[in-house]
């Protein structure tokens, strides 16, 4: 196997000849002359939508967003909840009711396009306005969801109350502790009333908020250039932020263009490793290529991303048709590769093999020692197929694993290792659309599925496998149901002591390692490239782009 993997690198390296040989006569100091001005240029190849945190759900609006609004509280580089509007808050003994009190310093953009007679500061009256925004069906928000937890008052109204101009209260209809947690989403940034009723719909591309950055300048696809509010509240050692003087965005498609411009210079930043120049970039080991270390940082962090295949538990199917749906093939399926030979040879060790269970590094609650996964052991997958009436995989029918393109190669290795243990998987591919559709639909016995987090606590991987989150109407794509987990998952929700709750989400975790209804593959990294020059970027488990405290010197 190992002569294998390396026949299909060596063959792939060779599709990075033409990008090696343009490197070498690229210089690294090519740069554009923005005079004296700090600029910070990364880019984003997916485009950007919007610039309304109402619509805020993919990786590219949310980073924009992040430097153009606040909320009640932020997340640090540590994934603890901070003060950023707020300025303190108390939480109730029953866990229901939020009290906030707000910093009355706090101002909206004073823009090109929308100037206030006066700086209007920020009131408790404006999150009420925010937030009744996202749940209003005429906003029809992609954010709804944050607030499902919200109760209604007398009149049917939600539970959002402006006390006076510095204090806000929220009620919830029950307890959930990861509440606190969600109010650092970009859904839950505080905007300007006048600025959203006044351009409707063309807010997206007129956004006024509180942040770092406001807003300056935009050509949809081409550039988006957001300049420094010199007004901001927050402040570094007495030096008022953001240190930059702008941010500017690109919007460049081909990942090897990108690359280029930021080996030439001319971006300051790289998110992510694309396969493109991944050998190029990286070791087999996964480290910076020496011949780079002069020139770019490497940063690396345990990201809120789990890669998994999924199970899809449909207890209208017999056994018969679908040996899946007994526990011991999975249990084999699980136990049949070598999770870190995967990652090895087929991403440089970018990620962890997991052997732990769905809920990630990088959160609180993840415990190795406690919760148990799966590791490489061939016989004891024989053994665990035998008891299953299939010794050998003899009699097992086929099984179709259905994934996109992009992982294919993974796929791939899984086929070549389960073929060993006698079993015979096919590959369906689907592009990521169909993909994601299909799964949402229940139609795929067994899928490649991920899961990022969108809030940092573990309830947000746990919640995949309750009963009553069953796709379509929740993310429940396995239709995985479990009276146990079923009733840990609603002690976690009133449990507001963190050491107890985690300890409840390890025994839920537990239960979904040894009932197998996903295999988890491995735990993502988050992969930033940055410039020499630049210090302050940081890194974290949400990958959240944070700009105010970057600065940048002259090469």
């Amino acid at each position: 196997m190992f002569a294998d993997l390396r026949k299909y690198i060596k063959m792939k390296n060779k599709k990075y000849l033409a990008l090696l040989l343009l490197i070498a006569f690229v210089s690294c100091t090519s740069k554009i002359d923005h005079g004296d001005k700090t600029v910070f240029k990364y880019n984003e190849s997916a485009g950007i939508g919007t610039l309304d945190p109402a619509f805020a759900r993919d990786q590219a609006v949310i980073w924009a967003c992040n430097q153009l609004y606040n909320g009640l509280v932020q997340l640090d580089d540590s994934m603890k909840i901070t003060p950023a509007i707020a300025k303190s808050w108390t939480i109730s003994e029953d866990g229901k009711t939020y009290t906030f009190l707000l910093r009355n310093d706090v101002t909206f953009h004073q823009t090109e396009f929308y100037s206030f007679p006066t700086p209007r500061k920020v009131v408790a009256s404006d999150f009420v306005y925010s937030f009744n925004r996202i749940l209003d069906p005429l906003t029809a928000s992609s954010g709804k969801w944050v607030f499902a937890n919200i109760d209604t008052n007398q009149y049917g109204k939600s539970a959002i109350d402006a006390i006076n101009d510095t204090t806000l209260q929220i009620r919830l209809h029950k307890s959930f502790p990861p509440f606190l947690g969600i109010l650092t989403m970009q859904y839950c940034s505080v905007v300007a009333h006048e600025v959203v009723e006044k351009y409707g719909k063309d807010y997206r591309s007129h956004p006024v908020g509180t942040g770092p950055f406001k807003f300056k300048y935009w050509k949809e696809g081409v550039k988006l250039v957001l300049a420094k509010n010199p007004d901001y509240f927050e402040f570094e050692n007495e030096v008022r932020l953001p240190h930059l003087d702008a941010v500017a965005i690109s919007f460049i498609v081909d990942k090897q263009s990108v690359f280029m411009e930021f080996v030439k210079g001319n971006l300051d930043f790289l998110s992510g490793i694309d396969a493109s120049y991944k050998d190029e970039l990286l070791s087999s080991s996964g480290k910076l290529n020496p011949k780079y270390t002069t020139k770019f940082q490497l940063l690396t962090h345990p990201y809120l991303n789990t890669e998994y295949l999924g199970f899809l538990m449909d207890k209208s199917k017999s056994k018969s048709d679908n040996p899946l749906l007994i526990k011991e093939v999975r249990q084999a399926i699980n136990y049949g590769f070598d999770r870190a030979k995967m990652i090895r040879f087929l991403r440089n060790n970018i990620g962890t093999p997991a052997y732990a269970g769905m809920v990630p590094q990088g959160l609180p609650s993840f415990d190795s020692s406690v919760v148990k996964g799966y590791d490489y052991q061939p016989q004891k997958a024989l053994a665990l197929l035998s008891k299953a009436g299939y010794p050998n995989g003899k009699g097992m029918p086929a099984i179709t694993l259905s994934a996109s393109a992009s992982y294919l190669d993974l796929c791939q290795y899984i086929q070549h290792e389960l073929s060993k243990i006698g079993i015979t998987l096919k590959i369906e591919v689907n592009p990521p659309a169909t993909q994601r559709e299909m799964i949402s639909q229940s139609k795929l016995p067994f899928f490649r599925g991920s899961w990022i987090a969108d809030y940092p606590d573990a309830e947000n991987y746990l919640s995949l496998f309750s009963t009553q989150n069953f796709c379509p109407d929740g993310p429940n794509y396995t239709h995985f149901s479990n009276l146990q987990f079923d009733k840990l998952y609603q002690q976690s929700q009133v449990e507001i002591i963190d050491s107890l709750r985690f300890r409840i989400y390890q025994k839920m975790d537990s239960i979904l390692m040894d009932e197998a209804p996903v295999v988890i593959l491995y735990y993502d990294q988050v992969m930033r490239l940055v410039q020499n020059n630049i210090d302050g970027l940081g890194n974290n488990s949400m990958n959240l782009l944070t700009l105010k405290r970057v600065r940048k010197t002259k090469k």
